[in-house]
């Protein structure tokens, strides 16, 4: 079996270029079947956490199965620096780019260049508007936020008072907040009572965020917390643990992984998760970009599967199955889970 080549640097001309790609990591080992046959480049809008690596963890894992070299850059939030690495990509003339966009409407002009340019884009975890991708891959995020500001009204009945963390600094992201406030229009009794704007260049964390709203409505005045990500609704079920109000108040996620699943099997404040495929969004990308290259037809648009995972869920799980690996293709069916979405 021949292998590829998994290379995060090459010799640029400029300076500059080279710079912009320094976010890169060299993989230990070449890789796939398809050594030199061809060159695809991977802008990732973060890293940081469990999604973004599974995001990674996908992209590398498809290269491997379907051939490939490929050139890794991370945004680390910032869609400046990814149109600056899409910039950076295009004179590197690769056959295809995909990107997870740190913000799509902020990447919008360099995603339009590379198409420009002659090359096909494949995005994944969101759609950017305007450009025509060969194929976007993604979640409902309005109806994530919808489905998870419904479990809260049922778990209070429909009457309390609850507070909300959103991400409005991403288009893709803000659609679960504005999801979440369209189901609150059913319920007249809930009202929402405090709204932290997370915004991931402050330096107010989630934690800090909901430590504020907790000293702001004493035990009695809050019921719930949505989140618009797994990250706040751990953080925030931390503090609410240690402020001793986990019998009164509970938070909501979406993302799913390993770490969310670990914090809702203990059974505290954090209820459930939206669980996205985020694996399956960058596979996917990757197999359909080598059909399309083959003159096949590649869909344009999917809607990935998403799970609502809650503590019974990972309960009823055989032990010999690993939770944080039911978005890999085939994995949900084996572990009896059925999208939720």
């Amino acid at each position: 079996m021949s292998k590829r080549l998994v290379k995060c640097g090459v010799v640029l001309m400029a300076a500059t270029l080279v710079g912009l790609l320094g976010s890169c990591r060299k993989q230990d080992e070449p890789r796939g079947d398809a050594a030199g046959s061809s060159n695809f480049c991977v802008s990732l809008g973060w890293m940081e956490n469990e999604s973004g690596q599974r995001q990674r963890k996908g992209f590398e894992d498809a290269f491997e199965k379907f051939g490939g070299e490929v050139t890794f850059a991370n945004a680390n939030y910032d869609p400046k620096k990814q149109s600056e690495q899409i910039d950076a990509f295009i004179e590197m003339k690769p056959r295809a780019i995909f990107i997870t966009p740190s913000d799509p409407a902020g990447i919008t002009q360099a995603c339009q260049r590379a198409i420009d340019a002659g090359i096909a884009i494949f995005v994944a975890d969101a759609i950017v508007a305007g450009v025509p991708a060969t194929t976007s891959i993604c979640s409902s995020d309005f109806r994530m936020g919808a489905w998870t500001m419904d479990y809260i009204a049922r778990h209070i009945k429909g009457k309390g008072n609850i507070a909300m963390i959103d991400l409005p600094e991403n288009e893709a992201w803000d659609l679960r907040g504005q999801g979440a406030k369209f189901a609150l229009e059913k319920y007249p009794d809930i009202k929402l009572v405090q709204v932290h704007h997370h915004d991931s260049q402050t330096s107010i964390s989630p934690l800090q965020a909901v430590e504020s709203m907790l000293a702001a409505h004493p035990r009695g005045e809050l019921d719930a917390i949505w989140c618009a990500w797994d990250g706040a609704a751990q953080e925030g079920a931390e503090a609410i643990k240690t402020a001793g109000r986990a019998d009164e108040i509970i938070t909501t996620g979406i993302d799913g992984g390993k770490h969310a699943f670990e914090v809702i099997k203990t059974g505290g404040p954090f209820k459930v998760t939206m669980a996205q495929s985020i694996y399956y969004m960058s596979f996917m990308s990757v197999r359909y970009a080598h059909e399309h290259l083959k003159g096949k037809q590649a869909p344009r648009f999917i809607i990935s599967p998403v799970f609502a995972v809650d503590k019974e869920t990972l309960d009823a799980l055989d032990t010999s199955l690993k939770p944080e690996e039911y978005d890999v293709p085939g994995n949900a069916a084996k572990f009896g889970w059925k999208p939720e979405l």
